[in-house]
């Protein structure tokens, strides 16, 4: 058609011939790993020398690689480690391992925390016992652990016996030292040491006045609740604040919210210095942000230093991340329409910050400062939204790109600047692993992977675009059988997430699909995936077009897609279904509904059905609170479309789901049978709200045999 655009880069393979084995379904699920290009195991570069180590692929042994020789030297087995560690700090692996020294590595399983000298032969045991704690946060420089023991904070140092109790709540409504905001915000600990380790901060949340919400155990005999807390769109939400522990005077302060005490208290850290904080508040309804200074000794707020306001939202995602010895730091803002980098000055003025970095495109995260140079390594899409490529700049804004070739980037700086590894893939590359100068000399190929799959009869992939009714740029995957024909009509499943902050196509290995799609393909499906408008890595303008009205562009651009594969003259426009899991089960159904006879069948997995149920964090971001829009909310309640049903529509939902709960599919499944209209319902039970382990190749199978059964 004129109006698509089409690039297709099509996976390089072996020949057809060669292609002799075969999968089952539930194979295809728990071979998903196995089945992955082979890559490196924890590449970590040695302290203060241009060398580096490798785990063996057991995660047994730590091996030792210079630049120049390809012979590997063992610095250390498990079996070593076990012989010099008493019987109650045993380990199983060397995952995890740090270099502090040039010859002394730290190991921190969770439960045991010790350093080792590879030149003495030495461990020193910094702390054991920690089985029953969680939040294990170790502080080397200071020999300081902190951690969390149900819902209160401890810090251990110096011995294994001497620990001290950071907050003593016998309320259980107060949580201390666990993420907070329902880890939305980036917020991922809960826990924060400052640089010296003079200091520990950590979230507190006050969950009184958040209802509780019952799940059922069906281990126990008679069954028992296990409540939970939930805060749902509208309602009363958590009460957070900071408290910052002085370890020589043993004493805590507290912060709060400058505004309301249920605004939301983001992205914590801690100046080089010690004697600042910086938080970012953003208030309830996520339209507003100012990130504030306090003074770590009195909790005193000092100033704010970035003031921040949009009609939709606000959402900061990354910590303040200090490039040198004083406190200037850099800032990460999408303001100007795409994620991009602000020098602040600490002492600066209110509005005084300096952009660094002017991309039309997406920086992603901030990976390495060289200090000594005033260099700043980043991940960015680059132009193609597909990629993960690597760049540099100065203070100056002057960025240069360092990787070279389009996929999917890992990356990690040399103490001294000069060396970077570099991993990639693309689609037509399972895994290329190599070692540059800074300068872009290549120094060193570590590994370069074969397709695992080339031995196997299963689908291919192909990455393309299409434009929407916007004209936005629409990214998909396209998953062909091995033995594709042109002149042949297929069958079509549509795998569908659409979701904020997620990116199903990507210029990586297989373009990110699951091995089951591939194995659906070889049973003579074409799998397709669309990246929506909301869909993450795009900017501001394309991922907030989704505000007030979940679902409603979402499902325009996925029925562009829909006609994209209806002009293929190889797709069979009878003969086509729909999956998805959490905001794609929310898709799902939202099509079947919505679109009624689009598509044969449906399977939707923990779908969100009405955003009334969801919670507060993630779902007024995006839909403000009910009383705030009402006809937002009702338009896109699933409950309210049950009459319109044509075809075979199953819904799966795990029993003790605490992200979506149940009550989303108990609601909607009562509406269907109050209409009269019959569809299928399958529970996983104690399963939360993704299905896991072994059982995933149960849920796959339901799945796919659900839709070859009655796509028919």
């Amino acid at each position: 058609m004129k109006n698509h655009f089409l690039i297709i880069l099509t996976l390089v393979s072996a020949s057809l011939f060669a292609q002799t084995k075969s999968l089952t379904v539930t194979e295809s699920v728990l071979k998903q790993r196995a089945l992955s290009p082979q890559r490196t195991f924890g590449f970590s570069w040695m302290k203060n020398k241009s060398e580096y180590t490798l785990l063996s692929t057991d995660y047994k042994s730590l091996l030792a690689y210079t630049l120049d020789q390809e012979s590997e030297k063992v610095l250390c087995t498990v079996d070593e480690l076990n012989k010099l560690l008493p019987d109650d700090a045993k380990i199983q692996n060397l995952y995890g391992y740090e270099w502090l020294s040039s010859n002394e590595l730290l190991f921190n399983n969770g439960a045991v925390i010790f350093t080792y000298n590879i030149t003495l032969k030495a461990i020193i045991i910094k702390k054991t016992g920690l089985d029953k704690a969680e939040n294990v946060t170790y502080h080397a420089a200071s020999n300081k652990c902190a951690y969390t023991i149900d819902n209160n904070v401890y810090v251990a140092a110096y011995s294994n016996k001497f620990y001290v109790p950071v907050t003593k709540n016998t309320d259980k409504n107060i949580v201390s030292g666990q993420s907070i905001a329902r880890n939305e915000f980036g917020i991922e600990k809960g826990i924060f040491w400052s640089e010296k380790g003079n200091y520990l901060a950590f979230y507190q949340k006050d969950e009184s006045e958040v209802a509780d919400y019952p799940l059922l155990d069906i281990t126990t005999t008679p069954g028992s609740l296990v409540s939970i807390k939930y805060p749902m769109a509208g309602q009363k939400s958590e009460k957070p604040r900071v408290g910052i522990y002085n370890c020589k005077t043993k004493k805590t302060i507290y912060i709060k919210p400058s505004g309301n005490s249920d605004d939301y208290l983001t992205n914590f850290a801690f100046t080089p210095d010690e004697k600042y904080c910086l938080i970012a508040e953003v208030n309830r309804a996520q339209n507003e942000l100012w990130l504030n200074v306090f003074e770590v000794k009195t909790g005193k707020k000092i100033r704010t230093l970035w003031h921040e306001k949009n009609q939709k939202w606000v959402e900061p995602e990354h910590p303040a991340y200090f490039i040198g010895e004083g406190n200037d730091f850099i800032w990460m803002s999408e303001k100007d329409g795409f994620m991009n980098l602000y020098l602040v000055d600490f002492e600066g003025a209110l509005g005084s910050e300096k952009q660094i970095t002017n991309h039309q495109f997406v920086v992603k995260d901030i990976l390495e400062v060289d200090a000594a140079k005033k260099l700043i390594y980043y991940a960015a899409t680059g132009e193609n939204p597909c990629n993960t490529m690597v760049y540099s700049t100065n203070l100056l804004g002057e960025s240069t790109l360092m990787t070279k070739n389009e996929g999917v980037h890992r990356f990690d700086l040399s103490d001294d600047g000069i060396y970077f590894y570099d991993g990639y893939s693309s689609l037509s590359m399972p895994n290329h692993e190599m070692i540059y100068t800074t300068n872009g000399k290549m120094a060193k190929l570590i590994k370069e992977s074969a397709d695992p799959m080339s031995d196997y009869s299963l689908g291919k992939s192909e990455l393309g675009k299409i434009k929407g009714k916007d004209g936005s740029d629409l990214y998909y995957r396209m998953v062909k059988p091995a033995d594709f024909n042109p002149n042949q009509k297929y069958p079509v499943l549509v795998y569908v997430y659409g979701g904020p902050h997620a990116q199903m196509v990507t210029n990586s290995f297989n373009a990110g699909a699951n091995l089951w799609m591939n194995w659906l393909a070889s049973k003579g499906y074409i799998v397709y995936t669309l990246d929506n408008r909301g869909s993450g890595e795009r900017g501001f303008a394309f991922e907030s077009q989704i505000h007030r009205q979940l679902g409603t562009v979402e499902m325009e651009d996925q029925m562009t897609g829909v006609e994209f594969l209806k002009s293929l003259p190889y797709v069979d426009s009878n003969r086509m279904a729909i999956h998805g899991w959490s905001f794609g089960g929310f898709m799902t159904t939202s099509m079947m509904l919505r679109n009624p006879g689009v598509f044969n069948v449906g399977v939707a997995g923990g779908p969100v059905t009405d955003w009334k149920f969801y919670e507060v964090m993630y779902g007024e971001r995006y839909m403000d609170q009910p009383q705030e829009n009402p006809e937002g909310y009702e338009n896109n309640a699933l409950t309210k479309y049950t009459r319109n049903l044509i075809g075979k529509l199953l819904l799966i939902h795990g029993t003790n789901d605490d992200v979506v709960v149940m009550q989303h599919n108990f609601s909607l499944v009562k509406k269907f049978v109050d209409d009269g209209i019959q569809m299928d319902f399958f529970p996983y039970p104690t399963h939360k709200h993704n299905v896991s382990g072994v059982n995933r190749g149960h849920l796959m199978e339901k799945v796919l045999t659900y839709v070859i059964e009655n796509n028919q």
